[in-house]
């Protein structure tokens, strides 16, 4: 037996493994028939296109006798020898109401009839302690299936699973679900692999399950969060017999949907429903999709116009105004005529009075159309930075306004992959964060590892070698 060594005292300890409670219910329990069986299914999408580019999957967790075809569909459609650094799987609770979500920071592995899989103990300690919303509930864990019936399928798919990050969400606070995304988005990089796990719609019939879960799926398709939430809403609404949800996994779904902007695209991969499988009963069934989750390369092919670039200082402009009239936000009705501007992409806002600055705040979440976050920026910058006094109405004639447009941040291994002038620079070390934008480089005279240093002790707080062991990302910006 591998044995582990408890870093407080020096003895060692068996570690923690998490059995496979489904074994036998979910799924078979013999290795050897588990293997034969998963395979089948994975040999019936031999010809399914593989994708290079695959950020994150939706997957079904019935039991594989009604879902391993559809499950099967995705995990074909990610290369089998890409070398993910780690899996977060995301998934529903079906015991226990959360209010939030659980991380799984007590497992060391997690058991299948195939063996052990790792679990990233430093990213999920890293989750808790980012935001309250992310905790560990051992119950929400226990007798759970909807992440445990994902693993045989990686272990066939991948051989070697890197570790993974399990996640149970429960809760239907939206804002929560948006604060796991903000916390998430870091990781949701080209080194990891998001699996969301979630059946569909649960318990109408035949008929009516095939037409709520078409709604739901464009809904996913889609890309679009609201969408989604609007395509559920429909469906609670259209009084289908004894349809119980749209989606099990709606809140894993949210979180995920919350991650993505314009530079992802949702492939539809499978739909079937448990009718299809076993039509002894129609009048019940249980569906099942499959989807893929593309990133295409990222921030290159993004260019504002003068026009567009002429639009958002109006806006940010007339956001001050309106905020110092008492006036809401109000999106100017010419934005609808440029897409770019309802790009989802974070941004700063920066105001300069004479030379001197007078106030910055920015967004770097991808999750609010570029014109929305601009206005809200100007506004907090001109009202919400602490290093300063608000802003009054009679400066407002000697207020420049500087907007960096943000392209998505790219996690980095090392500072030869940095490039001065053109990157800003994001640093993490578990609760800290500091970044400094790409135009820092030009007001002063650092060389690379001064400009990282100075981010890491100014910003983040974290001490002048603090970057050294902290998580880098970098990103582009469009300055004017």
């Amino acid at each position: 037996m591998i044995m582990m060594m408890n870093s407080c005292n020096g003895q060692t300890k068996e570690p923690v493994v998490r059995p496979a409670t489904q074994a036998n219910r979910f799924y078979t329990g013999n290795p050897q028939e588990l293997s034969e069986e998963v395979d089948s299914f994975l040999t019936l999408h031999s010809a399914t296109a593989k994708y290079d580019n695959a950020a994150a999957l939706i997957v079904p967790h019935a039991g594989y006798y009604f879902s391993g075809n559809v499950a099967a569909s995705a995990y074909m459609s990610i290369p089998a020898d890409k070398p993910y650094k780690r899996i977060f799987l995301l998934g529903p609770s079906h015991h226990e109401w959360l209010d939030g979500a659980s991380v799984n920071t007590e497992a060391d592995r997690y058991a299948t009839p195939l063996g052990e899989v790792e679990v990233d103990h430093e990213t999920a300690i890293q989750l808790t302690e980012a935001d309250s919303v992310f905790a560990y509930r051992k119950e929400a864990h226990d007798r759970e299936h909807c992440l445990e019936v994902q693993l045989p399928f990686l272990q066939r798919r991948l051989g070697n699973v890197p570790p993974i990050v399990p996640i149970i969400i429960s809760t239907n606070d939206f804002r929560k679900l948006k604060r796991m995304a903000e916390v998430l988005k870091p990781y949701f990089t080209e080194e990891n692999l998001f699996v969301i796990s979630s059946d569909f719609s649960h318990y109408p019939s035949y008929e009516d399950a095939c037409e709520v879960d078409a709604l739901t799926g464009k809904a996913v398709e889609s890309g679009d969060v609201q969408q989604f939430i609007a395509a559920l809403e429909t469906n609670t609404r259209s009084g289908k017999r004894n349809l119980a949800t749209s989606a099990c996994g709606e809140f894993a779904i949210i979180t995920l949907l919350c991650m993505l902007d314009s530079n992802y695209e949702v492939k539809h991969l499978m739909y079937q429903n448990s009718g299809d499988i076993d039509d002894h009963d129609l009048s019940r069934v249980v569906g099942y999709h499959s989807f893929v989750v593309l990133r295409h390369q990222r921030g290159s092919e993004f260019v504002l116009s003068d026009k567009e670039k002429s639009l958002l200082k109006e806006i940010a402009l007339q956001s001050i105004k309106d905020s110092l009239d008492g006036k809401r936000i109000t999106p100017l009705p010419t934005v609808a005529q440029y897409p770019t501007l309802n790009r989802k992409c974070g941004a700063f806002v920066s105001l300069h009075k004479q030379g001197h600055l007078r106030g910055c705040i920015g967004h770097f979440g991808e999750d609010v159309p570029l014109h929305e976050i601009v206005a809200e920026m100007a506004r907090a910058a001109a009202f919400e930075d602490p290093r300063f006094h608000p802003v009054r109405r009679d400066e407002l004639a000697d207020i420049d306004i500087e907007i960096s447009v943000l392209t998505p941040m790219r996690r980095i291994q090392s500072l030869d992959e940095f490039q001065l002038h053109r990157h800003g620079i994001y640093i993490r070390k578990g609760r800290r964060s500091g970044t400094f934008l790409p135009q820092v480089a030009d007001e002063v005279n650092w060389t690379k590892e001064e400009f990282v240093g100075h981010c890491a002790q100014d910003k983040a707080g974290i001490g002048w070698d603090g970057w050294r062991d902290a998580e880098l990302y970098v990103y582009e910006a469009i300055v004017f």
